[in-house]
C-alpha cells in the first residue's frame, strides 16, 4: 500500500472514505466465495460436500459484522517490512483489524491483526518504536467512524502518554455479551498472545487485567498461526460455568474464527447424570489426587490369576497353552504401560500366537486369519472373561462408593478409615441409573474412563477461572491435552471452593503440565483505580503472596459505601440500582445466594426488570440480578453489592468468604456501590 508521508487537509473524511472502501472489498470478497461453482471440481460427492462445508465457511467468515469496526488502527512504517532499512526503501501504511481484506487487486487493504506484520500496533514505543513513524488508533460510535489518535514513535519532543481513546474503549459503557479487546490488547498480553503452540502458558491475572481476553485472544492467533495442525487436532475453551460461556460466546467470531467448541468441565465428564450433590468434606476428599491411585488400583484388581489351561479345538486337532503361560502372557501385560481396555484387547491374541507356536511346531502353516479366529474361539474368550474380565467405570466407581470392604481395600493406606468414611454413601444405590450422582463423582468415572481406554486430545485447551479446580478436575482437563498445549487462566485470589489452588506449580503438576511458564498480569485497566485499590485491602487474607493490582485508569470511578439500619437495606438497595439506571450501560446486582428471594420481591415491587446471570442485556433491559456464587468471569459498567457479611458468611470458611467478597467487589467498569447493614469484615473496615 502506497505511503502517504502526510494526510491530506481531511485526514478524518479521508479514513471514512477508505472505511467504506474496505467494506465493500469485503463484500465484493464475499460475494465472490458465493459465486463459486465446485460442481465440475471434485471427484466424488463426498470430496464435494467436504469442500462445500469449507466454502459455507468461508462465506460465513466474510460477513460485515454489523456495529463492528473492520479496523481500528493503522502503521505509518519508515521503510518497508522485511527489507533492508539501509536500502532507504519508502515505508508503507497498513491498516490493522480483525480480518484480512484485499481489493480487486489482491492488494492488502486491511491486515489481520494477528499478522506479523500488525504486531508494532501492540508493542512499538518511543524507546522501541519497531521501525513506525507514527501509530493511529480510531474510534467508533455504532460502527462509524468518528475520531482518531496519533501517536508519532520517533518524534522526541512528544511525550509517551496513555492513549485517550484505548482509555474510552475500555470505559466505553457496554450491554451484551463480552467484548473482545484486540484494539486495547497491551504489550504484556500481547506476549502472552502470540506465545508459541509448543508450550503450556499459566497467567496469573488480578481482576481487569483481562486475562479472559488474553486467553481467547490466543486461541483466535493460534487458530491464524497453526490452522491446519488445530484443524486437525481441535482446540477447546473450558469455562467454570454455562452463564460464563455464553457471555463469552460472541468473542471468537468477532475475532473471526467460528469454530471454536466450549465446555464446562462438567460437560466434559458427563458420563452420567448428575442429580446429587456432596457436602464439602466429601467433595474436598473425592477431588484429591490421592484418588486416581484408589482408582488404579480398583481397575487392575479386576485381573486374576489363570486356573486352568486354555483349550483349542480345531476340527480334529486340539492345542492346549498350559495355565502358567497364560499367566506368563499376562504377567507380561501388567508391565507394559498400556491402558487396561487395550491390554484386555491383546490378550486374545496373544494366547492365539501361542496357540500358532504351537501348530507350526506341528508341521502346520497358520497365517493371521487363522490366528484371528483362535482369538475369537469361545475357549480364548472364556478364558479372557475369567482372567481380564471387562470393567466399566461408572459400575466401578458404583461399587467403591457402596462398597465399604472393597473400598477399604483399595485405599488401604492412601485414605484414613475417616476419609473413606466421608465419601461412603449412607445407602448404597442399586444401579448406575438409579445412583444420585454428584459432580465429583462424575470426574472419578472419567478418571476410571482413562483407565480402561484413552482419552483423546486435543492440540490446544484453554482454561479459565482455573484457580477453583480440585486435582482431579485438572486431572480431566489434562487428559484432554495430554499431547498438546494448554493456556492456564486463574486467579489464586480469587479461587472460591474449598479445594481451591494455593500454587499453580501445584496445579499444573496435577493437569500434567509441570514446569510451564507462569506469567503474572498485575496491571489492570478494567477495574476503576480506586475500587481495585479498596478490593485489595483483602489480599494479605486471602492470598499474601500475590502483587497488589494497580490500573491504567485515571478515572477513579463511582463508588460509594453506605451503611443503612437493616429494615431499610432492600429499600436502600433498589434505591442505589435506579440511580445506575440513570446513567448509561449494563449493571450488576450482586449478592448472597440466600438474600436473592428477599431482593427479588423487593425488585418486583419496585417494577424493576430484572435479568439472571447468562440473559443477554440490551438498551431496554440492562439490570442483572447476579448470585455471588456466578458473578465470577462477569462484569457490568456499574454494580451493586448487597450486604457483603452475608456474601462471605454463604461460604463454609471465612478465607473461602472473603475471595468470594473478593470477586465481587471487582465486577465493575465504571462504578461501585456497597450497601449494607452489618458490619463489613474487619479489612475493609
Amino acid at each position: 500500500m502506497p505511503t502517504h508521508a502526510h494526510d491530506q487537509h481531511n485526514p478524518l473524511e479521508r479514513e471514512r472514505a477508505h472505511l467504506a472502501a474496505s467494506r465493500e472489498a469485503l463484500r465484493a470478497m464475499r460475494r465472490d466465495a458465493e459465486a463459486l461453482n465446485i460442481a465440475d471440481v471434485t471427484a466424488n460427492w463426498v470430496n464435494a460436500e467436504v469442500l462445500q462445508g469449507e466454502v459455507e465457511a468461508r462465506i460465513k467468515a466474510l460477513a460485515d459484522l454489523a456495529g463492528t469496526p473492520l479496523f481500528f488502527g493503522r502503521l505509518d512504517y519508515l521503510h518497508a517490512p522485511g527489507t533492508d532499512l539501509a536500502e532507504g526503501a519508502a515505508g508503507e501504511n497498513f491498516y490493522i483489524g480483525r480480518r484480512h481484506v484485499h481489493d480487486a487487486d489482491g492488494d492488502p487493504m486491511v491486515i489481520d491483526w494477528r499478522a506479523p506484520v500488525s504486531q508494532p500496533f501492540y508493542r512499538a514505543s518511543k524507546k522501541d518504536p519497531m521501525d513506525l513513524r507514527l501509530r493511529r488508533r480510531f474510534g467508533y460510535t455504532g460502527g462509524q467512524l468518528t475520531a482518531y489518535e496519533d501517536e508519532h514513535l520517533t518524534d522526541p519532543a512528544e511525550a509517551e502518554q496513555h492513549s485517550k481513546l484505548l482509555q474510552a474503549e475500555i470505559e466505553r459503557p457496554r450491554v451484551g455479551p463480552m467484548r473482545d479487546i484486540v484494539a486495547t490488547i497491551q504489550p504484556e498480553q500481547d506476549e502472552i498472545v502470540r506465545a508459541g503452540i509448543g508450550g503450556t502458558v499459566c497467567v496469573q491475572g488480578a481482576p481487569g487485567t483481562g486475562k479472559t481476553a488474553v486467553g481467547l485472544h490466543r486461541v483466535a492467533y493460534l487458530l491464524y498461526a497453526h490452522r491446519e495442525r488445530l484443524a486437525r487436532s481441535g482446540t477447546l475453551v473450558i469455562g467454570p460455568n454455562r452463564s460464563f460461556l455464553h457471555y463469552i460466546e460472541q468473542v471468537l467470531p468477532a475475532l473471526g474464527e467460528l469454530e471454536v467448541k466450549q465446555a464446562t468441565v462438567d460437560d466434559l465428564v458427563a458420563h452420567v447424570e448428575v442429580r446429587g450433590a456432596d457436602d464439602a468434606a466429601a467433595a474436598t476428599v473425592k477431588g484429591d489426587a490421592r484418588l486416581a491411585e484408589v482408582l488404579r488400583r480398583a481397575v487392575w484388581s479386576h485381573v486374576r490369576k489363570p486356573e486352568e489351561a486354555c483349550v483349542v479345538v480345531r476340527g480334529s486337532r486340539r492345542w492346549r497353552v498350559p495355565a502358567y503361560e497364560i499367566e506368563e502372557i499376562v504377567d507380561e501385560l501388567l508391565r507394559r504401560d498400556i491402558r487396561y481396555g487395550a491390554a484386555r484387547e491383546a490378550l486374545p491374541q496373544r494366547i492365539a500366537h501361542a496357540v500358532l507356536v504351537r501348530m507350526e511346531q506341528a508341521g502346520e502353516a497358520p497365517d493371521d486369519r487363522v490366528q484371528d479366529a483362535v482369538a475369537r474361539n469361545a475357549a480364548v474368550k472364556a478364558v479372557v472373561k475369567e482372567v481380564w474380565p471387562p470393567v466399566d467405570p461408572a459400575k466401578l466407581v458404583l461399587r467403591l462408593l457402596g462398597d465399604a470392604e472393597f473400598l477399604a481395600e483399595q485405599a488401604e493406606g492412601i485414605l484414613t478409615p475417616e476419609e473413606q468414611k466421608t465419601i461412603l454413601w449412607a445407602k448404597p444405590a442399586r444401579s448406575v441409573k438409579s445412583a444420585k450422582w454428584s459432580a465429583a463423582d462424575a470426574v472419578l468415572i472419567d478418571e476410571a474412563a482413562d483407565l480402561v481406554s484413552r482419552t483423546h486430545s486435543l492440540g490446544h485447551v484453554v482454561l479459565d477461572e482455573a484457580q477453583d479446580l480440585s486435582p482431579m478436575q485438572y486431572r480431566a482437563v489434562g487428559r484432554r491435552c495430554s499431547t498438546g498445549s494448554a493456556t492456564i487462566l486463574g486467579d489464586i485470589a480469587q479461587g472460591t471452593t474449598p479445594w481451591s489452588t494455593d500454587t499453580w506449580e501445584e496445579a499444573l503438576a496435577h493437569l500434567g503440565k509441570p514446569g510451564a511458564a507462569i506469567e503474572e498480569l498485575t496491571l489492570g485497566f478494567r477495574v476503576p483505580r480506586e475500587v481495585i485499590a479498596y478490593a485489595s485491602r483483602l489480599l494479605p487474607a486471602i492470598a499474601p503472596d500475590l502483587a497488589e493490582a494497580t490500573s491504567i485508569r485515571d478515572a477513579a470511578g463511582d463508588f460509594a459505601i453506605r451503611r443503612v439500619p437493616a429494615a431499610e437495606l432492600d429499600a436502600a438497595v433498589i434505591a442505589a440500582c435506579r440511580e445506575a439506571l440513570a446513567k448509561e450501560g449494563s449493571i450488576g446486582l450482586i449478592a448472597a445466594d440466600a438474600r436473592l428471594p428477599a431482593l427479588r420481591a423487593a425488585l418486583d415491587a419496585a417494577g424493576l426488570a430484572v435479568l439472571s446471570p447468562g440473559e443477554e442485556t440490551s438498551a431496554e433491559a440492562r439490570l442483572t440480578l447476579v448470585p455471588a456464587t456466578l458473578a465470577k468471569g462477569l462484569e457490568y459498567d456499574y454494580v451493586v453489592l448487597d450486604e457483603p457479611a452475608a456474601i462471605v458468611d454463604g461460604e463454609p470458611d471465612e478465607r473461602t468468604g472473603l475471595r468470594r467478597l473478593y470477586v465481587c467487589l471487582t465486577r465493575p467498569v465504571s462504578g461501585l456501590t456497597v450497601v449494607h447493614a452489618a458490619g463489613l469484615p474487619e479489612r475493609l473496615g
